[in-house]
């Protein structure tokens, strides 16, 4: 018999998930984390919750981690562009996905919470944002980690279709406080504050706060459709308008110049092969210049309306992740 105030939280430790915990507390639920034991617990330090040490692709401890959970919000995600083997950043996500899905129906689960991504939607082509209509196929997507998302978003709902009581949230490109890591978007904002963007190339992307994004995931519990999906985003900005922003928020000139993305290549390729040897994930990859030929625009009007989403202005997260990361020691 679940607990009626019992929530468990895949991917707890990250950033995104120790935002969604802390809703999740502040809504007055009672929280189970689902952790790995090498994984860093800074983000969940002072928080009341309960731990469940486990990897995602543990059916026998995630199902363990699932009994007795009303909610499940399975958050845990490989979130990265590029990796030495791009079949590990497909087995986290989609086996992953299964293994979490399969153990929160086993468990009686009344309702799921899916983190899926804006990577599983197709840009415009003429700029404009794209809605939850927008869908990606699998051969269509870029790189690794969007396919990953793509097949277990597809596979969340051929389960939906089954009875599975879930719901699925694609958050944008969520920025703030607590990205120890930090995800590729929080490292792009720690390299500028830093000074060492001195150019860019022609793209656009969304930002959106955190937190904004994990209020969003107790909206879709609260109020989301089994089976929809509902984009988390904030606001639509040019790479040039997001470099200015961090500049002018940390005192520097912005940079002016703007390269083409064929001489960027090269040096793509050259520090995949370095990052082959050292084990370090480049700053600049042949996918990440491939996706950045689109510009990600997206709108949450969906989520405005029917779950009543309130993302804040974009400014506001880029000083929280500004903010945090000098506090936290990554900026002098």
């Amino acid at each position: 018999m679940p607990n009626p105030d019992l929530a468990l939280v895949t991917g707890a430790t990250g950033f995104v998930g120790s935002a969604v915990v802390r809703a999740l507390l502040s809504d007055g639920l009672r929280v189970r984390a689902l952790a790995r034991r090498s994984s860093p617990k800074t983000n969940l330090d002072g928080l009341d919750i309960e731990l469940a040490e486990g990897d995602m692709r543990d059916a026998d401890a995630v199902r363990d981690a699932a009994q007795g959970a009303r909610y499940v919000f399975h958050v845990a995600a490989d979130y990265r562009l590029w990796a030495p083997d791009p079949e590990d950043i497909m087995r986290a996500n989609v086996e992953g996905t299964r293994t979490v899905m399969e153990a929160a129906a086993g468990a009686g689960a009344e309702r799921i919470v899916y983190t899926s991504s804006v990577a599983t939607l197709k840009p415009l082509p003429d700029g404009k944002p794209a809605d939850e209509t927008s869908a990606l196929s699998e051969d269509e997507a870029i790189g690794a980690y969007k396919k990953s998302k793509v097949a277990a978003e597809r596979l969340v709902e051929v389960m939906v279709g089954d009875g599975l009581p879930a719901v699925i949230v694609n958050p944008s490109a969520p920025v703030g406080p607590r990205d120890l890591r930090p995800t590729p978007t929080g490292r792009m904002i720690l390299e500028a504050a830093s000074g060492r963007i001195p150019a860019f190339v022609d793209t656009g992307l969304n930002i959106v706060h955190v937190d904004d994004v994990a209020a969003g995931h107790l909206l879709a519990l609260r109020k989301g459709r089994i089976g929809e999906r509902y984009i988390l985003g904030g606001e639509n900005m040019t790479l040039a308008e997001l470099l200015a922003r961090i500049a002018r928020l940390v005192g520097r000139t912005p940079p002016r110049l703007s390269l083409p993305r064929w001489p960027l290549y090269p040096i793509a390729y050259a520090a995949e092969a370095l990052a082959r040897l050292t084990g370090r994930e480049p700053f600049v990859t042949v996918d990440g210049l491939r996706m950045s030929e689109y510009l990600m625009y997206f709108t949450s009007a969906k989520a405005e309306r029917e779950l009543g989403y309130r993302p804040r202005a974009a400014e506001e997260a880029i000083r929280d992740a500004i903010d945090w990361f000098r506090s936290a020691g990554y900026l002098s």
